[in-house]
């Protein structure tokens, strides 16, 4: 089975030459903790036996300078592709995609929540983000979105506006799963499978979620899985954001998604990640 990680960072040993500065003006906790370097995540992969992996800007380190991950894929073309973030409210948004396209990345990333930001940012959906949601319809470049499930109605908006846009939600826009089947809470997060270009990260994080309070993990994916598709659905490790290795946040995800048919578990462990980023297309090689 081809295993592709959707969801990786790299940190730099020169922050001379690549300086923190981190979206919200704080660095997170578990950059400084267990930072790991573009060959420090080579050699997890191959521990792993992932043969490739979406490397995305570390956001609460580096903010918008993509820099990093730009060297990350250079480095290894046939193994990384790269995801960027920018600014979706500044006048030059626009013209970053372009730089940042053009610099061999794949696709970008808004950040709008995380462990250094709690809570959901308003200005998802502010019409100031409209010249760079309309670009990558037009290019049909690939939008990653940490948000949470309180950000969905304004995202369910964004669509209406942008239908063609395919967007990939981190940690499944990170639900609350506690009460269970028909799980309610999450009743927003279901309803956008009715847009065909939302997708979703399955990371340690929602997996986590999935085990809480009345949810039972398999129930869950079982109704995910209904909703969307398998062909919608993407694992992604968190690493080195996440606790432990790539083998055993593989591990996890293997034992975690065991109960669905083995066509799906193919989708969902790889061939997801390499339909909605077509530059794996591009990327010799093959490991795993």
């Amino acid at each position: 089975m081809l295993v592709i990680d959707s969801h990786t960072h790299v940190i730099s040993t020169d922050s001379e030459r690549y300086p923190p500065d981190p979206i919200g003006g704080r660095r997170s906790a578990w950059s400084q903790a267990h930072p790991v370097d573009i060959d420090g995540l080579v050699q997890a992969l191959d521990d792993a036996g992932i043969a490739k992996a979406v490397v995305v800007q570390a956001s609460t380190v580096y903010g918008h300078d993509n820099r990093y991950v730009v060297e990350a894929v250079r480095a290894h073309p046939d193994r990384f592709i790269g995801v960027y973030s920018i600014d979706a409210l500044a006048p030059d948004a626009v013209e970053r995609i372009r730089h940042w396209q053009a610099e061999g990345l794949s696709g970008f990333r808004l950040f709008t929540t995380g462990t250094t930001m709690p809570g959901q940012a308003e200005w998802l959906g502010h019409e100031d983000s409209h010249p760079a949601w309309a670009y990558a319809e037009e290019h049909d470049i690939p939008v990653c979105l940490q948000m949470t499930v309180q950000g969905l109605p304004a995202l369910r908006e964004l669509l209406k506006r942008f239908p063609g846009v395919r967007v990939l939600l981190d940690h499944c826009a990170r639900p609350d799963l506690s009460d269970g089947r028909p799980y309610r809470h999450a009743q927003d997060l279901f309803d956008m499978a009715a847009f065909p270009g939302v997708h979703l990260k399955l990371t340690h994080r929602a997996l986590a979620a999935a085990a809480e309070g009345a949810s039972v993990r398999a129930e869950f994916l079982a109704d995910l899985v209904a909703a969307y598709g398998a062909d919608r659905i993407a694992w992604g490790s968190n690493f080195p954001a996440a606790e432990g290795t790539p083998a055993g946040l593989l591990a996890q995800a293997r034992e975690a998604v065991s109960s669905l048919p083995e066509a799906d578990r193919e989708m969902i462990l790889g061939k997801t990640a390499a339909s909605f980023y077509p530059a794996f297309a591009m990327a010799g090689g093959s490991r795993g």
